[in-house]
């Protein structure tokens, strides 16, 4: 009688074991990926979208962009310096992260550096006590930002700048900041090297071979050795790149691959920047660099040049609605503080952006789709708001429709559409198409989508939408779909 309870026993597990081999085997897997793929930390990146860049050093106290290097330290003295200002209003206007220029071009540190005495320790503020990387850096962990800087690899203060000798200066400075202040998640790297300049007082011209001078390929190594989750930024990258133009906008198809051998720090087609390419051979997604002024530094004279709500809402449809990172600077002022109507159209930008995506109406609504590759990837994926899940169609299929039953008739202008891209970047082109009088009409034809694309539509009333991929590199894959109706934005 055991023996016989035993067999059963036996033969119940057998089957279960089948069933589940069974089910397993017809459960469908994931698409292939599409190589380039985004890292770990890149997927951070995109994931953060919007911070400010602070341009706040010598060229605040001598009233122009680019110091030549031979400033006297004890030029630098703001009155009411502030860190958590500068967080707080970060943090109040949505953004994510705070990138300073701890050097810029005239090669004053502001932090108390070993390696030179062209630093704020030899400077009025605090009686030269002072470190504002380190209340940055405490600003930064007060109020949930990320901290990055900006070290400039032209110098035209160091005597040895365009030297090999200079190289292990900067390294041993970029050692300092990336090992004494906490996690730094961006290191920001210009592509202004080499002209005339102070040069501890040689007062010259001094060339170098932008391609060969910095070995990048070193120095960045030492970045990720200090800092494992960094991004470097640069034209090129290596992980992040330049959009191509200091306007703020990525082209309307922007590619996250980039060719990157082509490209260096000051050595750059800005025109691919902005696209990248559909074969690129590495992650390399884009940033927009913009002021919110017309320049990069503080100037009094720029008080009522702020750009306006309706300009800084384009910028950000154009970046951040196009695949691209938005990097605001604001030029703090010579007290040491954001200006109060820098501060205002700051506000004014968050609260609109809020109301405009306050109400998702694709919540909880239907979608349905031409193809998917099983019910791990079905069409309401896109709809459940859970990032790691996405629709895809079958392997041999690259073009699709999604769409979405509203139940009744909505109004909206907005969309925003999102790929599921740690499997790659892969829609090449799409359109969307509304249900109007009873048949569909297309209201947009686009090209990439990527990380992010929001798009600005004509005011429609429709009870259904449908998204067309029309071109793919692969099955194209969609993680989000959410559709929006902005009413307090200016026309």
């Amino acid at each position: 009688m055991i023996n016989k309870h035993l067999r059963l026993m036996k033969f119940v597990f057998f089957a279960a074991l089948c069933l589940q081999f069974v089910a397993c085997k017809n459960e469908a897997l994931p698409p292939e990926p599409i190589d380039p793929l985004p890292s770990p930390q890149q997927m951070d990146w995109h994931e953060m979208e919007y911070y400010a860049f602070v341009h706040f050093n010598m060229n605040t106290f001598t009233d122009i962009e680019w110091g030549l290097g031979g400033e006297s330290p004890k030029l630098f003295n703001p009155t009411e310096l502030d860190v958590r200002q500068w967080a707080r209003v970060a943090k109040e206007a949505g953004m994510k992260a705070i990138i300073l220029t701890a050097k810029h071009h005239d090669g004053f540190c502001l932090w108390p550096s070993e390696f030179t005495e062209h630093s704020v320790k030899n400077s009025p503020w605090k009686n030269g006590e002072g470190d504002l990387i380190q209340e940055l850096a405490d600003a930064c962990k007060e109020y949930g930002l990320k901290m990055g800087l900006y070290l400039s690899p032209w110098d035209r203060n160091h005597k040895d700048y365009g030297r090999p000798e200079y190289i292990t200066y900067y390294r041993n400075q970029l050692k300092e900041l990336l090992t004494n202040y906490g996690d730094v998640f961006e290191l920001w790297v210009d592509g202004a090297n080499g002209g005339d300049g102070y040069y501890g007082g040689a007062n010259e011209t001094r060339n170098v071979d932008r391609t060969t001078y910095y070995d990048w390929e070193t120095t960045f190594a030492l970045a990720r050795e200090y800092q494992p989750r960094i991004v470097a930024f640069s034209d090129g990258g290596p992980e992040v790149r330049w959009v191509g133009n200091e306007n703020g906008f990525a082209n309307a198809t922007n590619w996250a691959p980039l060719r990157r051998a082509e490209f260096a720090p000051g050595v750059a087609d800005s025109k691919q920047l902005g696209t990248g390419h559909e074969d690129g051979t590495h992650w390399v997604p884009a940033e927009c660099d913009v002021s919110i002024r017309p320049g990069w530094y503080y100037h009094k004279d720029q008080d009522d040049k702020v750009k306006s709500l309706e300009h800084l809402l384009d910028i950000y449809y154009k970046s951040v609605g196009r695949n691209a990172n938005l990097l605001l600077n604001l030029p703090v002022d010579r007290r040491g503080l954001v200006h109060e109507n820098d501060v205002k159209a700051l506000i004014e930008l968050r609260k609109t952006l809020d109301e405009t995506f306050s109400t998702n109406l694709a919540k909880g609504k239907k979608a349905t789709s031409s193809d998917d590759r099983g019910s791990k990837f079905k069409a309401q994926n896109v709809l459940d708001g859970d990032k790691s899940s996405y629709w895809a169609t079958k392997d041999e299929v690259i073009i699709g429709e999604l769409e979405i039953d509203f139940g009744k008739p909505i109004e909206f202008n907005r969309l925003v559409l999102q790929e599921y891209i740690q499997l790659g970047q892969r829609i090449k082109s799409f359109e969307v198409e509304a249900l109007i009088d009873g048949e569909f009409h297309t209201i947009a034809t686009e090209t990439t989508i990527g990380y992010k694309r929001i798009l600005r539509l004509p005011d429609t009333k429709t009870q259904k939408l449908r998204i067309k991929i029309n071109d793919a590199k692969a099955s194209p894959t969609i993680s989000n779909i959410e559709v929006y109706n902005a009413m307090t934005e200016p026309n």
